[in-house]
């Protein structure tokens, strides 16, 4: 195919694009790529300079591949080169904010795949027997932490194990650093490369085209003296077109400056048009008698904002932090000079943004009253990635401005309490700080770990090495992919941290987190790290005095003592005396409540596990190791002697609960609802919970004793359904953590 200037415009006789607008010779290659046209690659990786207009292109292109919207556009005034076939939308899984791990599984989820894990998703996808078409747009603005460089990982961990799938046609925006490394990765002929601003591609009459529209009246503009006359509007279109070097945003942002503040403008003055999207900034606010720097400081907050944008509130607050002085004066009367590069997005129920950029941004940046009518939680950000890029490059070091918009957003937590913390402080907090390279300071607060959005957090540490991690930001790490897969709300994540915080000998961690706003569903009373449990259940030892047993500290799994193990709990002394427990009307002392452990017959400290005639039992492998319910420690004693609950003490008991694979839940025999719902990231080996609502629970982890608190009933996470393959418990992966 010929890829030509005179050919990126519309044929003669055939209409433009109505979005596009141009770039014919890209929708030709597209087009026959969608057709499977002999001699067209399976592989298209689509590229160019930020602004290029890639994402245009591929949206405009995607217009025509859906058979609803095809019906919406005048298809039989365009090119026909240029029009795909009417076949099956394909898949476009969308990487904005999402992890690599989550593109995946989305592309599962598209599917239909049976995968239990993301190494099984490509495999799945090259045995059907029909090839399939997925289209990823936008990989530069994958992941939740822009500073964790998500877009590498899309492209290493997704895109190129997918073009590696002779099933699969795949088109992929990709920025152009990583362009090269992905269409490299596969044999000659299988992919092209296309490259927007490459001058076989680029397209300057369309530029011209976008340039002139914008100024036409007949399409919105107001009229002036530079849109209304003719051939005013064709010399201004051209000459900013010809200043641009390419860049529709370039053209974009100009034109959205001389519309919404024409003062000052002569159209014959080519020193007022902007080359590049930083001369855009400077002559606007010199246009508008500002220095150049007051504007890239007032928007510097929103070039640093992360998710879907930066709450309007926290705008002037953050302004300034990075100035290091009040610049609340110059925000309030250069509102006109910030609102062309301002855009709203407004977050609709399902979490998705609505913004728009061609929205009246006067009044989202006028002081931000009218802006965050909403309850505050209207959002600001720029009105490209690509200006953002701009405005950060342009500041004498990222690094200082990142640490002066972390300590701010520390500072506007109320009472440090993070349950009353803005929902961008609470989930971005820890991005701004990576950059600033203060996160492994941040984590210590176990009240920020269970607020924050899991993904958002885990994206933030997986990103710094590993060596420099505190054990507080281990634990979270390794439990990272269980607050993610079970979506719980934040008090279920953190009962959940409550437990890897004991699991991990971090019990002041774990109390912690019972004095906070939360009204946990359980109190961890112990866990020991012990391989090889079949089975547990709960009873009860009688104390010396009682039928002459003797309990006392048995070797630990690892052959040393257990009395001072970490993980003790005042809760737990609580419920017992010292001895084991209170003592009976009688005076005697009363039974010890003890968990017993079916283990490996190799188990330090276990005994034989007695026959149905209480003697030792022969030819099993299996043997009991005894622990205290309530507390740390091991018990040697006679298991013979433990005595389980009676079927009555059973059906009188408060709680009752069932097991899954992987879940459990305990729910009230009373009401009948649940009160605590389990989930972990190994399998179950055994369960079972005791009269007075000790949850006793064994994975191939450990095992841990829970005391169910009652009677508050637990918000019930989603348990997602149980898995087929094996458990992913490796907390850099958190495959089922990230499916959403």
């Amino acid at each position: 195919m010929s890829a030509s200037n005179e050919e990126n415009s519309a044929a003669p006789g055939y209409a433009p694009h109505p979005y596009v607008g141009g770039r014919t010779t890209a929708l030709r290659a597209l087009a026959a790529w969608r057709m499977r046209w002999p001699g067209a690659p399976r592989v298209i990786v689509l590229t160019g300079n930020p602004g290029s207009g890639r994402s245009r292109l591929v949206t405009g292109f995607l217009m025509m591949c859906d058979p609803g919207h095809r019906r919406r556009l005048p298809l039989g005034d365009l090119d026909p080169t240029t029009v795909p076939p009417d076949l099956p939308a394909p898949a476009v899984p969308n990487p904005s904010g999402r992890t690599a791990a989550q593109l995946l599984w989305l592309i599962a989820d598209h599917f239909g795949l049976s995968a239990g894990r993301a190494d099984d998703i490509c495999p799945e996808l090259a045995a059907r027997e029909e090839p399939v078409t997925i289209v990823v747009p936008d990989v530069d603005r994958a992941g939740p932490v822009r500073a964790a460089h998500e877009p590498a990982r899309v492209v290493r961990e997704v895109l190129k194990p997918l073009a590696a799938t002779e099933t699969v046609q795949l088109l992929a925006d990709v920025p152009r650093e990583l362009a090269a490394e992905l269409a490299d990765s596969l044999p000659p002929g299988q992919a092209q490369l296309i490259d927007l601003d490459a001058p076989e591609w680029a397209d300057p009459k369309g530029l011209l085209l976008q340039a002139m529209t914008a100024l036409d009246p007949d399409t919105g503009a107001p009229d002036l003296p530079f849109t209304t006359d003719p051939s005013t509007r064709r010399a201004l279109a051209e000459a900013l077109a010809g200043r641009a070097d390419g860049s529709r945003l370039t053209v974009r942002l100009a034109l959205q400056s001389l519309l919404r503040q024409p003062e000052g403008f002569d159209p014959a003055d080519a020193s007022l048009l902007p080359g590049s999207v930083g001369e855009t900034l400077d002559l606007h606010a010199r246009r508008l008698g500002t220095d150049p720097q007051t504007l890239r400081l007032l928007l510097a907050p929103l070039a640093f904002a992360e998710g879907e944008g930066l709450p309007a509130p926290l705008w002037g607050t953050l302004v300034n932090a990075v100035a290091g002085r009040d610049m609340s004066r110059a925000l309030a009367d250069d509102m006109l000079l910030t609102a062309p590069f301002i855009e709203v997005v407004e977050p609709s129920s399902d979490g998705d943004t609505d913004g728009d950029a061609e929205r009246d941004a006067d009044d989202a940046a006028r002081g931000g009253a009218e802006a965050t009518a909403d309850g505050g939680r209207t959002l600001l950000r720029l009105q490209h990635p690509a200006l953002a890029e701009e405005i950060r490059a342009g500041l004498p070091d990222v690094r200082d401005a990142q640490t002066k918009i972390a300590m701010a957003l520390l500072e506007a937590v109320p009472q440090q309490n993070w349950s009353k913390a803005d929902p961008y402080i609470r989930d971005h907090l820890a991005a701004h700080t990576l950059e600033a390279g203060l996160l492994p300071q941040l984590l210590t607060d176990p009240g920020l770990f269970a607020h924050a959005d899991p993904v958002t957090m885990r994206t933030a540490i997986e990103a710094v090495p590993l060596e420099q991690l505190g054990a507080p930001a281990r634990t979270y790490l390794r439990t990272a992919p269980l607050l993610t897969r079970s979506q719980a709300p934040a008090e279920m994540r953190a009962a959940f941290l409550e437990t890897a915080f004991v699991e991990d000998g971090l019990t002041p961690y774990a109390e912690a987190l019972h004095t906070l706003d939360f009204a946990l569903p359980w109190r961890t009373l112990w866990s020991v790290p012990l391989a090889g449990v079949r089975a547990v259940t709960t009873g009860s030892l009688p104390q010396e005095g009682g039928d002459g047993a003797t309990p006392g500290t048995a070797p630990g799994a690892d052959g040393t003592g257990t009395g001072g193990m970490a993980g003790a709990d005042g809760a737990a002394g609580a419920a017992g005396s010292p001895e084991g427990g209170p003592a009976s009307a009688s005076g005697a002392p009363a039974p010890r409540p003890v968990a017993a452990f079916v283990v490996p017959q190799d188990t330090p400290g276990s005994r034989t596990m007695p026959g149905p005639d209480g003697a030792p039992s022969e030819g099993g492998d299996s043997v009991l190791l005894l622990h205290d319910l309530l507390r740390p420690g091991f018990i040697d004693a006679d298991p013979a002697r433990v005595r389980l609950p009676s079927e009555e003490a059973k059906a009188a008991a408060p709680y009752g609960f069932s097991r899954g694979a992987d879940c459990l839940r305990v729910w009230s025999r009373a009401g009948q609802e649940v009160v605590a719902a389990l989930l972990s990231d190994t399998p179950l080996t055994g369960a079972d919970l005791s009269p007075d609502g000790v949850l006793v629970v064994a994975t191939a982890r450990g095992v841990t004793a829970r005391q169910i608190l009652a009677p508050a009933p637990a918000v019930t996470p989603t348990l997602p359904a149980q898995r087929t393959g094996a458990a992913d418990s490796d907390a850099s992966d958190g495959l089922e953590g990230d499916h959403l």
